[in-house]
């Protein structure tokens, strides 16, 4: 499996959040430096638990569309007169 690549923008945008997390929550001061050092310490850890878990969610999505498919299709069918064996 390929490795998660995030764009530099989001992970300026990350790195950001954790100093402000830091700073807010913990009361100490971190570095952009040791930010992205943590960032990527959780990346390479549980990321690709949250990986996994958006893709479960897209399946789950998309097998929720295809039986909504499927009934407007069975909707469509008409009436030929046989009556369903049982």
């Amino acid at each position: 499996m390929s490795l998660i690549k995030l764009e530099d923008s989001t992970k300026k945008e990350i790195v950001g959040k954790l100093q402000l997390y830091f700073s807010d929550e913990l009361q100490q001061e971190i570095g952009s430096f040791d930010a992205e050092f943590l960032l990527d310490f959780f990346a390479e850890q549980v990321g690709n638990y949250y990986y996994n878990q958006g893709l479960a969610d897209a399946l789950k999505t998309f097998e929720s569309k295809i039986d909504d498919f499927s009934d407007s299709i069975y909707q469509l069918e008409k009436d030929t007169g046989k009556k369903p064996t049982d």
